[in-house]
């Protein structure tokens, strides 16, 4: 396994590792990984070993490398300037991208190293990593399994240790459950944090963010504070609150097994949960079982609507076109896309707001919000999601309820392990707060991170 993405900069900024070294290591590992789990969709020893071969030059010129040599994996729905980058699309198979996403750009000047695209279903939109491109990603700890998506390859190849960290992006929870069934961190900042003013237009752009993975949150956290802060190009860009001195026992901590939402969950999942909120009262934190009120279940189904016109408008005469080269799952949504009236497309976004709206009231009263990530472990990469979950039936996005509406929240919201279910299968707690409050939430995470190590329920890989 790769060391932890600190460790390496460490160690190169003192002149103790070789970034080539470092470089062919990771690349030798992603190699071996790749016929087991399908993660990626390019590797690219030149160019990495290119790029590995600047840092000592520009640590001895002077520049600032918080990330000197540290490999990383960039999903294949974000430009890495040059590299074939495609959406795990037939119709993007020879795009070439005209230059680096700002959080790829940035991440390469604080002195990361690209070795590879990590694969990712059609247009980001499934909840599970299998593409018409380049077929099925394997879950590293059960290949009869998926390790989720879309950021399905990023965490994989994470998980089977083969890169510190990964970017990924997240559009209704990509970065977080997929590193929830594969024992991993993943973190979505406040929407904004991390601009994003150059690549593929998205179905709805106001949810979508860039979101780091790596096997720990002080990881999550580098590659975070490498990739964030304002950017004039992107009109959405925010800066951050300050960073505040507080005492996280301070805090005024909500939480609840089903996100006041009444899903059901998997008995394993449930009892997980509960070990670590035991764990976290026992450390002294303040814990109150709330949770915000949320727009009807038949309102919050109005939120696809957004999803599928969105798919419709950019990628609908390319369906058209050549409706076989289309991944049948994604041709349903744009469809459906096509059929809608205007007033449900508009019902679903004031349900966005109204969700907005809510989760802006409640972490006035409240600095932050845990539950589950999923209301169950990974399941066999050949279903699109568990047809039951807690012994009910559910819907393709049963897996997928309590994520999305941090999203739409522009909520800043980070999973991090908290035990192993059925057969072992990782389980992730995740950890929300108030929209630019993202340093308090890795704070957090940071302490909770180490209380449940101590009392035996973190799960992760480091």
């Amino acid at each position: 396994m790769i060391a932890l993405a600190r460790d390496i900069a460490a160690r190169v900024r003192l002149g103790t590792a070789d970034p080539v070294h470092v470089t062919q290591e990771a690349l030798a590992l992603c190699h071996a990984s790749q016929p087991r789990l399908n993660a990626l969709t390019l590797i690219d020893d030149s160019k990495a070993l290119a790029e590995a071969a600047t840092i000592p030059a520009r640590m001895a010129a002077g520049e600032d490398l918080p990330l000197a040599g540290v490999p990383i994996v960039v999903k294949d729905n974000i430009w890495v300037g040059g590299w074939r980058i495609t959406q795990g699309s037939r119709y993007f198979a020879n795009h070439i991208a005209p230059r680096d996403a700002l959080a790829v750009e940035r991440a390469r000047k604080a002195g990361a190293v690209v070795l590879g695209i990590g694969h990712c279903p059609e247009f980001a939109c499934k909840g599970l990593t299998r593409s018409p491109l380049y077929g099925t990603t394997h879950h590293p700890m059960d290949l009869s399994l998926t390790p989720g998506g879309s950021s399905g390859g990023n965490s994989a190849i994470v998980a089977a240790g083969a890169v510190p960290v990964s970017i990924g992006t997240d559009g209704g929870g990509s970065s977080r459950r997929p590193p929830a069934h594969c024992g991993l961190v993943g973190f979505k900042p406040s929407h904004g944090a991390i601009p994003h003013p150059f690549g593929f237009p998205e179905p709805f752009w106001w949810v979508t963010c860039i979101a780091p993975i790596a096997r720990d949150v002080t990881d999550v956290a580098l590659l975070f504070s490498a990739m964030s802060g304002p950017d004039a190009r992107d009109p959405e860009s925010l800066r951050m609150l300050a960073i505040r001195d507080e005492q996280p026992k301070a805090l005024n901590i909500a939480f609840h097994p089903t996100l006041g939402l009444g899903a059901p969950v998997d008995d394993d999942v449930a009892e997980g949960f509960a070990k670590a909120m035991t764990a976290l009262r026992r450390a002294g934190f303040a814990m109150t079982e709330t949770a915000p009120v949320w727009p009807s279940a038949e309102d919050r189904s109005s939120l696809s609507a957004i999803q599928f016109a969105g798919l419709a408008a950019i990628h609908g005469a390319l369906y058209r076109a050549d409706p076989e080269a289309m991944d049948p799952d994604v041709a349903i949504q744009i469809e459906q896309g096509f059929g809608l009236p205007a007033s449900e497309v508009g019902r679903g976004m004031e349900t966005s707001q109204q969700i907005r709206r809510c989760l802006g009231a409640f972490f006035c009263e409240y600095d932050l919000m845990l539950s589950p990530t999923t209301p169950c472990g990974a399941w066999p990469h050949t279903e699109l999601g568990p047809a039951k979950i807690g012994g009910k039936a559910v819907d393709a996005r049963g897996h997928a309820v309590f994520t999305p509406l941090y999203n739409h929240g522009q909520n800043p919201a980070i999973s991090i392990p908290c035990g192993r279910g059925h057969a072992g299968r990782p389980i992730g707690l995740q950890i929300a707060g108030g929209v630019g409050e993202d340093h308090r939430v890795l704070a957090f995470a940071t302490a909770a991170e180490r209380i449940l190590g101590e009392a035996g329920l973190w799960t992760g890989l480091s």
